[in-house]
């Protein structure tokens, strides 16, 4: 009951902020370019190793993604275009946040990690190919929305690890999640892509055959 009544209240929130903007005008196309810009600046604050401060901006940007494709429905503004840039800038702002990571485990810190850059780069790669597999099948006539670590269950990881790591220092369970995280990210999204791949080719293989049995 609890989940559901801050489900329905953030609802309400977006909603009001989704019309606020149709209203002033605002087109969609600048809500998707403002996000990006604020994942960039998530890059720049993991880099730097503020990963508590990362993850609140992290949730700001990932706000802005959900309002822009709202106020396109809204204000009759969707587009070709604007679906194109929306899927683009998100896998810009996905390899920023995973480059942020990478910079700071590769740099001259205490938390310097070799095994962490190599695991939020799998994690990189892996999220990008699962969004790349998804749009390539959907343009082939093929739509492939399966397995369990899409972009929103990616991006709330990313969220909990970087809200969890802000005392480097403190040896308690709960802080300084983010290396338990990369690990989950990385295999997880390499299970996905493995997974979705294998239907893909599932799919594929069953309307061949439907073709064929046509002819």
């Amino acid at each position: 009951m609890l989940g559901e009544s801050i489900g329905r209240g953030a609802m309400r929130i977006i909603s009001a902020m989704v019309r606020g903007l149709a209203s002033a005008g605002v087109h969609p196309n600048i809500l998707t370019t403002i996000g990006v810009s604020i994942n960039i600046g998530c890059c720049v604050l993991f880099g730097f190793g503020h990963f508590f401060w990362a993850g609140i901006v992290l949730i700001v940007a990932n706000l802005f993604d959900m309002l822009d494709g709202n106020v396109a429905r809204l204000t009759g503004n969707v587009t070709k275009f604007g679906s194109f840039l929306d899927s683009s800038l998100d896998r810009l702002s996905d390899m920023a946040v995973f480059l942020g990571i990478m910079i700071f485990y590769a740099g001259n810190w205490p938390q310097h990690s070799l095994l962490n850059v190599a695991l939020a780069g799998v994690g990189m790669i892996a999220s990008v190919m699962v969004s790349y597999t998804t749009a390539r099948s959907e343009g082939l006539g093929v739509k492939a929305n399966v397995g369990f670590l899409q972009r929103p269950e990616r991006v709330v990881l990313l969220i909990i690890g970087a809200l969890s790591t802000w005392d480097w220092n403190s040896d308690n369970f709960l802080f300084n999640r983010m290396p338990q995280v990369l690990w989950v990210l990385a295999v997880g999204s390499v299970w996905t892509l493995i997974h979705r791949m294998y239907f893909i080719w599932g799919e594929f293989r069953r309307l061949e055959g439907a073709s064929t049995a046509g002819d």
